[in-house]
């Protein structure tokens, strides 16, 4: 799933060259459900001008600095739009993703847990450089999680992908605790009966995750977390059904069963991997979905026909997921003092 794999790798362009030239030797052909769910967090607490008289300028700060950022070190992209989604699953949108481990203490903070271990430092900086701006300018006015939101959005457009409307007035949380993560990020190898059982406890629908999952349309995964659908599925020692026997070969070849494979990484859009489009779903059609849990879309009935749509229409797809991104902006919005803070550094606490 979206939430828990590395961005990308040092090296993973002549490994994606590969899988397209494999792929563009035979591609795939492109061939309703909608469920709705109460979002947790009032919107009403969150508005697009929040900062208008206070930092009419946040967004041109943030921009630029996402924008040079997206220039020297792409994989800043999917890194930060990843860390977001880290971020709104586990205590909601506050920014507790980027608080850092008091030196000594025994009790880890999110960013520590291990399931967070593949998140990207490329996302972590560009918050951080973000911050640094914009505390120069409006000095203890725009939460961490704020600038976080608008980061995710502005590399979603970067990259291709649409861009929207980004509702701010978010304060950053006080809890930051590693043992609330396991709980509440997907896994590579989650079925759908568990997606829609997390999702639904954000107040996310089926439709949220499967338009949500499209982020998979950029960003890399390490080898670990799909290497057992390519040798021993479900422990039958056989390779899943599911995969395309081109992209288990080219998989195959450079993620062996056992060692050698730690800093290896796929991409999770073997078409287009570099660009926010629509390729990913048509990917799932194609057998091409690299995670178990992003092929497991296209083989459940409650997920397929969207999958289906969205493969068909970029708009559409463009359309759900601004709205779905802002929807999850809204989880778990903590608001005043006795919940939230200003962190003037987004590592620490105030």
């Amino acid at each position: 799933m979206f939430v828990t794999f590395s961005s990308s790798s040092s090296s993973p362009f002549v490994f994606t060259c590969f899988l397209i030239f494999l792929l563009t030797l035979n591609p795939p052909t492109i061939s309703a459900a909608k469920t709705s769910n109460p979002i947790r967090s009032s919107r009403r607490r969150l508005s697009v001008d929040y900062y208008a008289k206070s930092c009419p300028l946040v967004e041109q700060l943030v921009g630029s600095v996402t924008s040079q950022q997206f220039k020297e070190a792409p994989v800043s992209g999917p890194a930060t739009i990843r860390l977001f989604f880290h971020d709104c699953f586990v205590e909601g949108c506050d920014g507790s993703i980027l608080i850092s481990t008091k030196p000594g203490s025994k009790d880890l903070a999110e960013k520590d847990a291990p399931d967070n271990k593949n998140l990207r430092g490329e996302g972590f900086e560009s918050i951080r450089k973000a911050k640094a701006l914009v505390e120069s300018k409006c000095p203890g006015v725009v939460s961490c999680a704020d600038i976080l939101a608008i980061a995710a959005r502005d590399f979603v457009h970067l990259a291709g992908g649409p861009y929207y409307q980004v509702t701010k007035g978010r304060w950053d949380g006080k809890i930051s605790m590693a043992s609330r993560v396991p709980s509440n990020i997907p896994r590579a190898n989650s079925t759908i009966d568990q997606l829609i059982k997390i999702f639904n406890s954000k107040g996310l629908s089926i439709q949220d995750l499967v338009v949500l999952s499209g982020a998979h349309t950029i960003g890399f995964a390490h080898c670990e977390h799909f290497v057992s659908r390519l040798y021993d599925y479900h422990g039958t020692k056989q390779p899943d059904p599911t995969i395309d026997p081109r992209l288990l070969k080219a998989l195959r070849m450079s993620c062996p069963h056992y060692g050698g494979n730690a800093d290896i990484v796929a991409p999770f859009d073997v078409t287009s991997p570099f660009l926010f489009d629509h390729a990913y779903y048509a990917n799932l059609e194609g057998k091409l979905g690299l995670l178990a849990s992003d092929q497991a879309l296209f083989s459940d009935p409650r997920t397929k026909p969207l999958v289906q749509q969205l493969g068909k229409d970029k708009q559409k797809f463009f359309q759900a997921f601004a709205v779905a991104m802002e929807k999850m902006g809204s989880i778990g919005v903590k608001r005043g003092r006795k919940h939230g803070e200003r962190r003037k550094d987004c590592r620490m606490h105030m």
